[in-house]
């Protein structure tokens, strides 16, 4: 080796290792996949044509995505879904009572049929299609629908927003996410998203709580808890229940308020405080956390989940329930839709099960396991143990 080999001998870096088995075979898919004319054979022969046609509809689903859900918001604004709800309607009195011309209707109308929100009747009127029909049993659904709008604005531009853009629509929608004095927020500030958890969490209480039985616990902490919506499931399955939410003040108040509306202020109180700054009201013998924990990064995470041990009894059990990314069958939903969201918003980020117990066991937290979901595209649920 030459004086100057020996100079730059730091510099020199070992071969690197031999691609595994695996890789080599990727690299030669990707190659044979992106040649045009492997992609006009494939489309001609028997056995791999049936192939060729499903993937290119998932390409092309990927690209018109955003048109698809367009079509739904239309749906939605319209009222198309909810006056369709009610019987089928004929096409004239359709564009009467929605306020779109005959053509714009039928451009509506053709889209979401292909799209299973509405059907055509054998009589030449129209009704519900089959997701429409489910989709109206799901009242969360179209709130969520509405508020996509703002997502939508965030990702006009995706790679700004990949960039580390932080004025975005949807940080100022959840006025809490920029950090700062969560005490001072208005009552202004937390009425829209609350009015939206609200909502949005009917769809996912059923869920859990058909997953986790709360029979043997007296008092149940839900942390971030909204307007009670979570809370207020739990108490009609259970009477001997009785429940706190602690959520910031002013959503505190919204929650006393619920509870004095449904009859429940016996059974269930809010208090006002900041799960960063303040201690957990103290008792409790099983504390939720419902769609928490990804809204925060992970620093801010843990220390909820430290919090949530400290203010449990001995014995007492941790119960997370959120849409957790490596869901088998749902990863564009955990990695892609919530991964993008929360980036928009400007705290949080999907976590897989594996991720959530390992926080948990840091926090003090032992026996971590999953309990299986009727849906877990929507929720999952992970108990721990105190």
């Amino acid at each position: 080796m030459s004086t100057q080999q020996h100079a730059l001998g730091a510099e020199v870096k070992p071969a690197p290792a031999r691609a595994s088995l695996r890789d080599r075979f990727l690299a030669w898919r990707d190659r044979t996949l992106a040649r045009a004319d492997f992609q006009r054979w494939a489309t001609r022969f028997p056995l791999t044509r049936p192939i060729t046609r499903r993937r290119a509809r998932e390409l092309f689903d990927i690209a018109a995505g955003f048109v698809y859900s367009q079509v739904l918001f239309a749906c939605v604004e319209t009222r198309l879904l909810e006056i369709l709800s009610r019987g089928a309607r004929s096409p004239t009195s359709l564009s009467d009572e929605i306020g779109l011309p005959p053509e714009g209707l039928r451009r509506l109308l053709g889209a979401a049929e292909s799209l299973r929100l509405v059907q055509w009747r054998d009589d030449e009127t129209v009704g519900l299609g089959e997701l429409g029909a489910a989709m109206l049993g799901n009242p969360g659904i179209a709130a969520m629908v509405m508020h996509h709008q703002r997502l939508y604005a965030d990702l006009a531009d995706p790679v700004a927003l990949l960039r580390g853009r932080r004025e975005t629509q949807l940080s100022g929608f959840w006025a809490y996410a920029a950090g700062g004095d969560r005490h001072a927020l208005s009552p202004e500030q937390v009425g829209a998203y609350s009015e939206l958890m609200a909502v949005s969490q009917a769809m996912i209480a059923d869920d859990v709580l058909d997953a986790v039985s709360l029979g043997g616990r007296t008092h149940l902490l839900d942390i971030g808890g909204g307007q009670g919506a979570f809370v207020s499931a739990a108490l009609a399955r259970w009477p001997q229940l009785q429940a706190t939410v602690f959520d910031l003040p002013a959503v505190a108040t919204r929650a006393n308020a619920r509870f004095a509306e449904t009859g429940l202020a016996q059974r269930a109180r809010a208090v006002g405080g900041d799960v960063f700054a303040d201690e957990l009201p103290g008792g409790a013998d099983v504390v939720s956390l419902t769609r928490v924990l990804h809204d925060h990064d992970d620093v801010p995470a843990l220390s909820i989940l430290r919090a949530a041990h400290r203010a449990l009894r001995p014995g007492g059990r941790l119960l997370i329930a959120e849409p957790m990314s490596a869901t088998p069958g749902a990863e564009p939903m955990g990695e892609a839709y919530f991964g993008f969201y929360l980036m928009a918003m400007g705290s949080g980020r999907p976590r897989s099960v594996a991720e959530l117990a390992r926080f948990a066991e840091a926090a003090g937290f032992r026996r971590c396991r999953e309990v299986p979901t009727h849906r877990p595209l929507l929720v999952r649920v992970l108990l721990a143990e105190a």
